[in-house]
């Protein structure tokens, strides 16, 4: 199937249908708008929609203090925006449409196919699953995910599950973090997702349920601007990305260099789920194409670069007609989970020459990436006795530790790193992940701050230490977004 992007001809025939009016701003402003657009968002506006372009604009414009789209489009090409200005910018011209279970037949595969495949190979041993739901939107998705993992594991508390949803719209995360929907997201969702998942509101829309919610960990991330995979954000060694209805919105450029970043988040086998408007021929290199009933996926090749063959395991004939619904839970009963740590992704390690000895941090690791927790935990311990005072290792052992569902070692591993370097800002940010994955808001908010008040000592282009090229200036922007998709009911005072 052709990508969107490439059949630029096709909005312009909608608006000459639907007598849409031409766009009033000057095309030159507006080509200028566009370029701006996709360098810092990565989203595609070519003339036919500058419609649109011109409508996102105008509206933020009010939101920046600007009379006009015009004056507003001239001070975002001469200005150097902010973060927050972008972030802005993304609320009026990214797409807010979703809804719980989008998309059934693709789900109906990763739950018929791909997860039960993926949870029996973690059965004996190294119970974890890792899945990204990018650009998750007000977090339907992502929920739509915790439920259907709470039906097909019937023991949550022996797993560490970590479901992560990222997007650009602050003002998106903040209500997927509330949990709070209307009629308008429920349609074409089961009735036993309302009656198991969810309460009435007094003003009657639905609240999901706190054992649910807590398993999805929400953040911040700019897909076109934002390091991934990286342990800043917990987006490496994930088993399954989900990045539906995204690409389509990118200049072709632009989803390339996502497709390959995606891939290096993935583990050696690990799948990628598109819309089937995103498939493509040649978007994907370096996956094999998975073809389930009514479905389509992306498998990543291994490390030697050969395919993974799917297995007997994972493509299964179709179910018959009268096979029972496959979004029943397998469970009887929902247990009600207070929530796991959301486990920290590993920097992955440089090739070694022939004559060289990997050191212990590294080896860990590589180990991790592999998901060798228990080797990843003994060359950590290897790399803090052959040197106590250095922070970094016991950091790195916190993300370990973490991974294993240690939080309270975790936690104990993060003050130890911050008791050897008091100004160590990847632990004290990690320490307000941390407590943001357990529902400690207050917590995080508090650690989140004294983050910002750290950043404020170093100059916005400062590389930090243990941050995979991340700026100071960056982290503050990254810190700022979360706190800014925090509910507000539930922010400090």
């Amino acid at each position: 199937m052709r990508a969107p992007w490439s059949t630029p001809k096709v909005r312009a025939s909608v608006q000459a249908a639907t007598g849409e009016a031409a766009p009033t701003l000057p095309g030159a402003l507006l080509a200028g708008l566009s370029d701006f657009v996709a360098v810092r968002l990565g989203l595609h506006f070519p003339e036919p929609r500058w419609r649109d372009l011109q409508r996102g604009i105008t509206a933020a414009a009010a939101e920046f203090g600007f009379a006009d789209g015009e004056t507003c489009a001239r001070w975002l090409l001469t200005a150097s925006p902010k973060r927050e200005h972008i972030d802005v910018l993304a609320s009026h011209l990214t797409v807010g449409e979703t809804y719980f279970f989008r998309e059934k037949d693709s789900l109906d595969a990763l739950g018929e196919h791909v997860l039960p495949a993926l949870l029996r190979s973690r059965r004996n041993g190294g119970q974890r699953l890792r899945i990204w739901s990018a650009g998750c939107c007000t977090g339907e998705e992502a929920y739509s995910l915790a439920i259907l993992l709470d039906g097909l594991i019937p023991d949550p508390a022996a797993w560490n599950i970590s479901i992560l949803a990222t997007d650009i719209n602050p003002g998106f995360l903040r209500k997927a973090a509330e949990g709070v929907y209307g009629d308008w997201s429920f349609r074409g969702t089961p009735e036993w997702v309302r009656q198991r998942y969810f309460r009435k509101c007094q003003d009657g829309r639905l609240q999901l349920s706190p054992h649910i919610r807590a398993r999805v960990t929400f953040s911040y991330l700019n897909l076109a601007a934002d390091v991934y995979p990286s342990l800043v954000n917990n987006s490496n060694a994930m088993d399954v990305i989900l990045c539906r209805n995204v690409l389509m919105y990118f200049t072709a450029d632009q989803a390339r260099k996502t497709v390959a970043h995606f891939r290096n988040c993935l583990v050696d086998g690990g799948w990628l789920m598109v819309s089937p408007t995103e498939t493509s021929n040649s978007l994907f290199p370096g996956f094999s194409p998975v073809e389930f009933r009514g479905a389509f996926f992306y498998r990543k090749s291994d490390g030697t670069g050969r395919p993974i063959e799917p297995g007997p395991e994972i493509i299964q004939p179709a179910p018959a007609a009268d096979a029972p619904d496959p979004w029943q839970p397998i469970a009887s009963a929902v247990a009600d989970d207070p929530g796991r740590p959301v486990p920290v992704a590993f920097k992955e390690a440089e090739p070694l020459a022939d004559d060289e000895v990997e050191p212990p941090s590294d080896a860990a690791r590589r180990c991790a990436n592999q998901g060798r927790l228990a080797e990843a935990f003994d060359w950590c311990a290897a790399a803090i006795a052959a040197d106590k005072l250095d922070p970094a290792h016991y950091y790195l052992q916190a993300s370990i530790e973490q991974e294993l569902g240690r939080t309270d070692a975790a936690v104990r591993s993060l003050l130890r790193a911050l008791y050897l370097d008091s100004g160590f800002v990847l632990a004290r940010f990690a320490l307000g992940n941390l407590e943001l994955s357990q529902g400690r808001r207050r917590q995080a908010e508090r650690h989140f701050a004294h983050t910002l008040a750290l950043l404020r000592g170093h100059a916005d282009d400062a590389l930090l230490p243990e941050a995979e090229g991340l700026t100071a200036g960056r982290l503050a922007e990254i810190v700022s977004s979360v706190l800014a998709s925090l509910p507000r009911e539930e922010r400090s005072r």
